[in-house]
């Protein structure tokens, strides 16, 4: 558990003060009571001798302890429904998905696994789908209609190079239509470039819009990014700096390394190369936008990777303000606090 305004918590150092005040008065009144007559001490003892006569205070002790926490904030990880209303799948298209280290090859595999995750995707959520090679574009806009979204995986082209980077912009913008972020420098070099360098990446099209304010990395609950790669980054805005873009708009981004950790060679028209996972990247991107990273070995490995999101993105362990449930537990205990003392001692106090 920890706590929004921890500074709060100082105010649970009235506790230890209140049962000081509590002791004294006891003592003040075993004093007062030394003086009287035994009839007035036993009529005064009578019913509320014991332990019992302590039960009261200390439950309205218990409340004010929960009370105080309440004004702290206290937060906790829950297992609560999740808000997702829109996944944007990112899948890598490029020519290193012809390797057949994933039998019969990677690209077919995946999309058998992306049509899976499709046909159990979560209800009331819709799906985008992006393809990134040499370039990243939207071949599906968010939709929630299955048919739509596997003829776009079943049109799969596969292009030169890898542009992970232009891929996540194309998510992002998918997210965020309102943003006017400026996908066409960003994906066709004009911003960012090759190394990451050159004009911000993070800028509106239009000069008289501006950016958006930074939030929580994790925080935004409307929408989410799946992206599936199987090789590194050849082209395009460095992934790394895009993935803090993302971040500063709360939107977490869960990536999926793709084929085997060693690599494979593959061949094409003429010519060969030797293509290789880039996990250092993938686990870099999910951790700076509080996401999760995945690797998946093989075309059943991807099949589950795809079933456990699902499951992930119905029921989700998240963060949550818990401050109501102390405020009410603080309530009921004040409640029963002042029931008790009504009907052992017919007043409130001792």
């Amino acid at each position: 558990m920890s706590f929004l305004w921890p500074q709060m918590l100082w105010l649970l150092l009235a506790l230890p003060a209140c049962v000081a005040a509590y002791v004294w008065l006891l003592r003040r009144r075993k004093a007062a009571v030394a003086f009287a007559s035994l009839s007035l001490v036993r009529e005064a003892m009578g019913p509320r001798s014991g332990l019992r006569r302590h039960v009261p205070p200390a439950l309205f002790l218990l409340a004010l302890a929960a009370a105080l926490l309440a004004i702290s904030r206290p937060t906790a990880v829950i297992t609560l429904p999740s808000q997702f209303q829109t996944i944007v799948l990112a899948i890598d298209v490029s020519l290193s998905m012809r390797a057949n280290d994933v039998l019969p090859d990677r690209i077919t595999a995946a999309q058998a696994a992306a049509r899976s995750f499709i046909e159990d995707h979560p209800p009331r959520a819709r799906i985008g789908i992006v393809s990134f090679g040499g370039s990243a574009q939207m071949v599906q806009k968010p939709t929630d209609r299955s048919d739509d979204l596997i003829a776009a995986i079943d049109r799969f082209q596969l292009q030169r190079g890898t542009a992970t980077g232009s891929a996540l912009v194309v998510s992002l913008a998918t997210l965020f239509p309102d943003e006017d972020i400026d996908v066409e420098s960003v994906v066709f070099g004009r911003a960012g470039g090759a190394g990451g360098r050159g004009v911000a990446i993070d800028k509106p099209a239009r000069p008289e819009r501006e950016r958006p304010a930074p939030v929580k990395p994790g925080s935004y609950t409307s929408g989410v990014i799946v992206l599936l790669s199987d090789g590194r980054r050849t082209t395009g805005p460095d992934p790394i700096e895009v993935a803090k873009m993302a971040a500063d708009r709360g939107v977490r981004v869960f990536t999926v390394g793709f084929g085997t950790v060693e690599g494979a060679t593959i061949g094409f028209e003429g010519w060969s190369a030797y293509v290789r996972l880039d996990e250092e990247t993938l686990k870099a991107v999910a951790e700076i936008t509080r996401g999760e990273y995945y690797h998946a070995g093989t075309a059943a490995d991807l099949k589950k990777v795809y079933q456990e999101l699902n499951t992930r993105f119905v029921m989700e362990r998240r963060d949550t303000e818990v401050t109501s449930l102390f405020s009410l537990g603080a309530a009921l205990l004040a409640a029963l606090a002042g029931v008790l003392s009504l009907a052992w001692f017919g007043r409130f106090g001792r």
